[in-house]
């Protein structure tokens, strides 16, 4: 699916105050310098994907502190798939407490809530370009576009394209003009440029690129001709990973050498960690040669294609085709842990959470009617849930305790979950969750209820990482008051620290 605004998007819908307004104006002008045109929600005109000029949609900057809601047709797909989103934040204030912000969700069949993919608020004076990638579901679903004008008065946020393509983010051939959001780390003298086509301004240009064998093809490559100091450094890097990925990065390289060049590849966390996982300091032969490294990331990672020349006479790397599978390319066995089959919706039964005998049940899976009292499930409002209630022990300040499934160490999660309480006198301390590494006996807390609205589905998040497979328990206590419960339902771990 693509819809580059304004082409014909009737199917697209909208709610909330504050409506999507369609605009003309130049592709490479920040959004906030243009004049809006009067026009209906949606542009009826097509728009030149290939020119500087074209159509986009933005939010209506008259209604602060309100919402654009923007959703697409239903949409399905068994495959892997990758949204690419080319934006714009722009403002004129130089520092907002408060800022717009450009929020895209996933919205699920038969679930009663919307799943935030993406999130971005910092301004920028051109178009940017978002990759997301879309794990393979049998579920239709459709993608929520919402825009929150906040307090800014001078913010403006647009969109110029919306696609969803088949594969992965990762992937690239270089022969669109977006170059699949990979970006030059710019440097004052090196750096990565798109070769090939009818660009004749390099000593290192190529007779053809790979992908189509001919000199209309284009790459990516960098040559050392501007090189002035020791060790100059240039980087190509690739949109970060949205979903765990495990399998076989590959891609096509030429290495013209007649001095010392290190080309690297690295992966690096959000933290800023660099891990090296395939590297090269010899040309292996005057064609194009095939890299393929094994390649894991459970939690979001830049793949960054580095080069390292020593002197102006160094040479050049040239890349194409760059490719993922997730069957690792040295054929080992095993399967990577997936962080979404920890959580748990208690919709067919508790899945992989549990309860030790000793501590009693304290927790039961109920389904409770939709009514003026109580809001029913937190999925769908009329499904099940997990309930630690009175009824189920007369023991004041006894505790029930759920313990998750064991995840693996050394690596960042992000718990979301969903929790009501009712009849507490004081909330503070009544649920709390704990994390417990199996080889020791002392248990973390990590998060515990300060106050929270009575009787309302209210959602928590906790980053955590430890270096040593740990279990989650969430643990109850009984209130003075014999109507007392707690509530918690929909489950869900991500690999990746909470955004």
């Amino acid at each position: 699916m693509c819809v580059r605004f304004g082409d014909t998007v009737g199917k697209a819908a909208q709610r909330g105050p504050a409506p999507w307004q369609a605009g003309e104006g130049s592709k490479g002008k920040p959004a906030a310098s243009r004049e809006l045109a009067p026009a209906p929600c949606w542009g009826s005109r097509t728009a030149s994907g290939t020119g500087t000029w074209g159509h986009y949609i933005s939010v209506d900057t008259s209604y602060e502190g309100e919402k654009a809601v923007l959703s697409s047709p239903e949409l399905y797909s068994e495959e892997w798939s990758c949204i690419r989103l080319i934006y714009q934040i722009a403002t004129t204030s130089e520092a907002s407490p408060d800022p717009a912000r450009l929020n895209l969700y996933l919205r699920q069949e038969g679930e009663g809530f919307d799943r935030l993919l993406w999130s971005a608020k910092e301004p920028s004076d051109s178009w940017l370009i978002a990759s997301l990638d879309l794990t393979n579901s049998t579920k239709k679903y459709k993608i929520v576009l919402e825009g929150e004008m906040r307090q800014d008065k001078s913010a403006s946020i647009a969109v110029f394209e919306i696609k969803i393509t088949p594969g992965y983010c990762l992937e690239c051939d270089f022969e669109e003009n977006h170059l699949c959001g990979f970006v030059n780390r710019w440097n004052p003298n090196v750096n990565w440029f798109v070769g090939g086509g009818n660009i004749r301004n390099s000593q290192s240009i190529l007779p053809k690129d790979h992908t189509l064998n001919s000199e209309l093809g284009h790459y990516m490559y960098v040559d050392s001709v501007y090189v002035k100091h020791f060790q100059e450094v240039a980087q190509l890097i690739s949109p970060k990973t949205t979903a765990p990925m495990s399998g076989c990065l590959s891609f096509y390289y030429q290495l013209k050498q007649e001095s010392s060049i290190v080309f690297t590849v690295y992966l690096r966390d959000t933290s800023g960690f660099y891990e090296e996982i395939w590297k090269t300091e010899s040309a292996l032969s005057a064609d194009w040669a095939l890299a393929e490294v094994d390649f894991n990331a459970p939690y979001p990672m830049e793949v960054i294609f580095e080069v390292a020349f020593n002197s102006a006479k160094g040479g050049y790397v040239a890349l194409d085709d760059i490719s993922f599978s997730p069957v690792y390319c040295s054929n080992q066995t095993g399967t990577p842990f997936n962080p979404a089959e920890a959580g748990c919706n208690f919709e067919e039964d508790l899945c992989n959470f549990y309860q030790d005998h000793k501590d009693g049940p304290g927790w039961s899976r109920v389904k409770v009617k939709r009514n003026v009292y109580r809001a029913g499930d937190h999925t769908t409002g009329f499904g099940y849930y997990l309930l630690a209630n009175t009824k189920f022990t007369s023991q004041p300040g006894y505790i029930g305790r759920l313990y998750g499934p064991t995840l693996p160490g050394n690596l960042q999660f992000c718990l979301r979950f969903y929790y009501a309480l009712y009849g507490f006198f004081k909330m503070s301390g009544t649920l709390a969750v704990y994390i417990f590494e199996e080889n020791h006996v002392v248990q973390e807390k990590i998060w515990s209820v300060l106050d929270s609205p009575k009787g309302v589905w209210t959602q928590a998040e906790i980053s955590f990482k430890k270096p040593m497979p740990c279990k989650i328990i969430f643990e109850a206590i009984r209130g003075v008051s014999i109507r007392s419960d707690t509530a918690i339902d929909d489950i869900l771990f991500q690999a990746g620290p909470c955004l």
